[in-house]
């Protein structure tokens, strides 16, 4: 068997089962067991494949059909221009919360008017994702980065290694604990892409999602606990002017722009991503009446 009747018989697989991307899948692990990107597939297509390879890579194939996300598989995922080790355990990192990153790195470097230095937290960092790509934007930044589950945390702290990103400091602690707020004071930024879906709308999910974990997803009954934490403990950890940001889910930009408005979040923003959905609420606080 060549190397492209492999190919096509492992994207055949995941067509069958009703994967939505299985060209893409089935060439991103063709590309991890046989080390040949699509560029290289065309070129050497005609080649025989080795036996060894071949079984690895239907195995993956047989993986992915059976609804194991991608990212699990594969190990590793692209966010902005780094790459994040990922696995079970932790939320896998989407593009649409590039747009999260960018958006606080706007409104500090707006705010302030400086380069620095600043001070800030992320808030259920999970791969560090936000909090990575918030110290390769902003030089100036120190920040922490809270992660409570041990899974996520290793992951975590295995980024930031890898990453070298020494502006980044995991935290363990948990987001909805008055306690762990009580530390902090005098930020610059609040950011955050918590768990936000309605608990029961998870198990309607895409097989691939409820694979994730359920505690990077569970946002409680009105997909809002996380929000009001923020809001509650968080928010007033700011100095006055600092910078509020969070991933929002697509129906909750007014729910959580009043919970940002009674917090004395003002000057507040909500972008939208790419498809045109409510994506990230931000804004500046400052406290009294």
């Amino acid at each position: 068997m060549t190397l492209r009747q492999t190919y096509q018989k492992g994207k055949m697989l995941l067509e069958k089962a009703g994967i939505e991307t299985p060209a893409f899948d089935a060439v991103c692990l063709f590309e991890k067991v046989f080390g040949m990107d699509r560029q290289k597939l065309m070129i050497h297509g005609m080649e025989p494949a080795e036996e060894a390879h071949t079984a690895a890579y239907w195995e993956l194939c047989e993986m992915r059909a059976q609804g194991r996300p991608l990212q699990y598989i594969l190990g590793e995922w692209p966010f902005m221009d780094f790459t994040l080790c990922v696995g079970e355990g932790v939320l896998v990192p989407r593009e649409e919360t590039e747009l999260l990153v960018y958006t606080a790195a706007e409104r500090l470097r707006v705010g302030s008017g400086a380069k620095g230095p600043w001070k800030g937290i992320d808030l259920c960092g999970g791969s560090g994702a936000v909090a990575i790509g918030l110290a390769s934007l902003l030089p100036g930044l120190e920040i922490s980065c809270a992660e409570l589950y041990a899974d996520a945390f290793r992951f975590l702290e295995a980024n930031v290694r890898r990453l070298a990103s020494k502006a980044v400091h995991p935290a363990r602690l948990d987001v909805l604990s008055p306690e762990s707020a009580a530390p902090f004071s005098g930020l610059d930024l609040v950011v955050s892409n918590p768990p936000y879906v309605e608990a029961g709308v998870i198990a309607g999910l895409q097989k691939e999602v409820q694979q994730e974990p359920r505690t990077a997803l569970d946002g409680g009954e009105d997909g809002l606990v996380f929000y009001r934490a923020i809001a509650q403990l968080w928010v007033p950890r700011l100095k006055p002017g600092g910078v509020a940001a969070v991933e929002i889910g697509e129906e909750q930009a007014q729910a959580v722009t009043e919970l940002f408005q009674e917090a004395g979040v003002r000057e507040i923003e909500v972008r939208k991503d790419f498809n045109g959905l409510d994506r990230v609420v931000v804004g500046c606080f400052y406290p009294g009446p």
